[in-house]
C-alpha cells in the first residue's frame, strides 16, 4: 500500500496555475538550462510554492533534447535553507505535512527521472532539505565559503526524508553522525565526505560550474542520458540483477548511431564526426 501511494504521489502533476512562477527563474544558453532560486530574504527556503514550480520547471526541461545539462542556482546568501519553518507552522494536520514532504520527495526525484545531468551550484549556507537537494542532484560544485548541515535535530525534529539522500552519498556513519548531532562541515570536508565533486573559490564558481557543462556536453547525448537511468537503477539492485541491466543498457547504447561513430572514430584514429543529437 505504501509504495502504491509512493507511485501515486510521484505521478501526480504539480499544480503551478495558482503559484508565483517568479520564485524560480530559468535561463537557458547554448545548451545548459539554470534554475536560479528566487526567495533570498527566506535563504531560499523550499516554501510548498517552490517545491511545485521547481518540479513543473524541471518536467518541462527534462522533455526539452535541446537542453543538455540543468544547473541549480541560488540568489542571496544561501544556497537553500531547507523546508520554510514559518509555513510548516501554520499547518494544523499530520495529511498537511505528509502533503508538503511529499511534494518534496516529487520534486527530488524528478531530479533523478530526468535524462539530464543536474548540477548543484552551491555559493553558501545549504542545510536540511537544502543539503538533501545538493546530495540529490547528480553533480556537485560548491565555493569554498559554502556549509552544509541536516540540522533539524537541533529543533527536535529528525531529518527524515534529507536522511534517504544524505545515506546514498555518504557512509553510513558519516551521514548518522550529521544527522544525529546537527553539526555543520564546511565545504572541503563536504567534498571529502563524497557530498560535492568541487570546491573552488567564489569568484571561480561560475567558471567552474560552466567547465564542468560544457565537458557534459561535448559527449553523446544518449550515452549521457541512457547512463544516468542506469547508474541510478542498478544502485538498488543485487549485484547479478545490477550486471544483468548493465549488460543490456550496453547492448542497446552499442546499436546507437553516434556510438558506433565514437568507436569507429577511435579505432581509425580520428576525431569523431558526431551528428546532431537527436536523442534525449
Amino acid at each position: 500500500m505504501l509504495q502504491a501511494n509512493l507511485s501515486n504521489v510521484m505521478a501526480a502533476e504539480p499544480k503551478v496555475d495558482c503559484f508565483d512562477e517568479s520564485v524560480v527563474e530559468l535561463t537557458c544558453l547554448d545548451g545548459i538550462a539554470t534554475l536560479t532560486m528566487a526567495r533570498p530574504k527566506q535563504f531560499n527556503a523550499l516554501s510548498r510554492q517552490m517545491l511545485e514550480v521547481l518540479t513543473a520547471k524541471l518536467q518541462a526541461l527534462a522533455q526539452d533534447k535541446t537542453i543538455r545539462v540543468v544547473v541549480i542556482a541560488a540568489q542571496g546568501k544561501a544556497f537553500c535553507a531547507g523546508h520554510d519553518l514559518r509555513e510548516m507552522l501554520s499547518m494544523e494536520s499530520q495529511d498537511e505535512y505528509q502533503s508538503l514532504f511529499a511534494a518534496c520527495t516529487r520534486m527530488m526525484m524528478t531530479i533523478q527521472g530526468m535524462p539530464q545531468p543536474v548540477v548543484a551550484k552551491v555559493h553558501g549556507l545549504a542545510t536540511a532539505a537544502g543539503c538533501q537537494l545538493v546530495a540529490m542532484c547528480d553533480l556537485a560544485i560548491a565555493s569554498s565559503e559554502a556549509r552544509f548541515a541536516v540540522s533539524g535535530v537541533n529543533l527536535g525534529l529528525f531529518c527524515s526524508t534529507p536522511s534517504v539522500s544524505l545515506s546514498r552519498n555518504l557512509s553510513r556513519k558519516q551521514a548518522f553522525e550529521m544527522l544525529v548531532t546537527g553539526d555543520f562541515i564546511d565545504a572541503e570536508e563536504a567534498k571529502a565526505r563524497g557530498l560535492i565533486n568541487q570546491v573552488v573559490d567564489p569568484a571561480q564558481l561560475d567558471e567552474a560550474v560552466n567547465h564542468l557543462c560544457q565537458r557534459i556536453k561535448s559527449k553523446p547525448q544518449v550515452a549521457i542520458s541512457t547512463g544516468k537511468q542506469l547508474f541510478y537503477r542498478q544502485l538498488e539492485m543485487g549485484i547479478e540483477a545490477a550486471y544483468q541491466l548493465a549488460g543490456q543498457t550496453m547492448a542497446c547504447n552499442m546499436t546507437d548511431v553516434q556510438t558506433r561513430e565514437g568507436i569507429s572514430a577511435f579505432v581509425e584514429k580520428r576525431s569523431p564526426r558526431w551528428a546532431q543529437d537527436t536523442n534525449a
